[in-house]
């Protein structure tokens, strides 16, 4: 399960709720990539009285951090309950990325949101920030994605992500504000994904889908989407609001491997793969992977969305949230990789 995460601020800033007291967080999914880094800001920031934590079993990231541990998971109605009844504002990033089957993803992706939202609505919460994804949108053709644009997702993720929205907006009373956030892929220390590519490169082998230029996708540094999780709760205004967070510009994979190269002062040869050999690729180790029991990163799933451009703006998120990036795409890697070698993951 992904990272479902509550938050309060008793910052002021346009649109700002005037927060005088200290307040309480309740954190689901507190131990994955991004939800771990935002409960680390949390507990660091003086406003917060108490960071509640749902964990199923395992700490992981959290392991030896000041936070109350709520045992359970999205599925513990009495728990939850419990623990929102002193919450002001939920963060929810709860999410599964990988599974084999489309109930899989919406039981998980959009069944816990709905159970989560009732219970947060019955105990008088009134914030909810969702993390959603430029899947649900659906890829770019050429021009980077806006909030008006239809959606089409091309993924079963994507599917569940959309239906979770679109339960969003069906569901939320009147005296609640939602805030969704849709980033592109997210990249930093503790992310095991995309970790996969930075490890082959880190070999001397960089697989490319395209000529390296084409398809252009949109990044984001994971302190990048704690900044906008952290915006997005000072949006008081009732109604669900929808917005795009990325990097400070598109980009590609070569582009991608050249700042790698240079991080980490290594040649690297680039094995250039057509966009239709992707699938039939994913197909094999998708099979060979059923065998041991598993369902691996590279996926029939994650080829179809691998072969087109993932672009998005976050113009919108700059005006109404005054969003604005922090980390160049170098810089961003840079620390990652450091990360990652530190904790001899390279």
């Amino acid at each position: 399960m992904g990272h479902l995460c509550i938050f309060i601020s008793s910052k002021t800033s346009i649109n700002a709720p005037e927060y005088t007291n200290l307040m309480k967080a309740f954190v689901t999914g507190g131990t994955g990539f991004i939800g771990s880094h935002l409960v680390d800001s949390l507990i660091v920031d003086p406003v917060w009285s108490e960071v509640k934590c749902l964990v199923r079993s395992n700490e992981k990231w959290l392991k030896g951090k000041d936070y109350k541990k709520i045992q359970g998971d999205l599925n513990s109605i009495k728990a939850i309950d419990e623990a929102l009844r002193d919450v002001d504002v939920v963060f929810h990033i709860a999410a599964i990325v990988k599974a084999p089957t489309q109930k899989e993803f919406d039981f998980a992706n959009v069944e816990a949101t709905e159970t989560l939202l009732r219970i947060a609505q019955k105990n008088g919460v009134k914030k909810l920030v969702v993390l959603s994804s430029l899947a649900a949108a659906g890829s770019s053709n050429g021009k980077p994605r806006v909030e008006t644009d239809p959606m089409n997702p091309v993924s079963m993720y994507g599917i569940s992500k959309m239906k979770m929205e679109k339960l969003i907006h069906e569901l939320a009373g009147p005296e609640l504000s939602v805030t969704i956030l849709r980033p592109p892929a997210v990249y930093g220390p503790r992310e095991d994904q995309i970790f996969t590519l930075f490890k082959m490169m880190s070999k001397g082998i960089a697989p490319i889908v395209g000529d390296g230029e084409h398809p252009r996708l949109s990044i984001v540094y994971v302190q990048d989407v704690i900044q906008g999780l952290l915006k997005a709760a000072h949006q008081n205004k009732s109604g669900v609001h929808t917005y795009f967070i990325s990097g400070e510009s598109d980009t590609n994979w070569n582009q991608i491997r050249d700042i790698v190269c240079k991080v980490l002062g290594n040649k690297v040869t680039s094995v250039r793969i057509k966009p239709e050999w992707v699938k039939k690729i994913a197909g094999v180790v998708e099979t060979t992977a059923s065998f041991f029991g598993s369902y691996p990163v590279i996926n029939r799933e994650k080829a179809n969305e691998m072969v087109l451009e993932w672009t998005c703006s976050h113009h919108k998120a700059a005006d109404e949230l005054h969003y604005s990036p922090q980390y160049s795409l170098e810089e961003g890697i840079s620390r990652t990789l450091r990360w990652y070698k530190k904790h001899n993951w390279l």
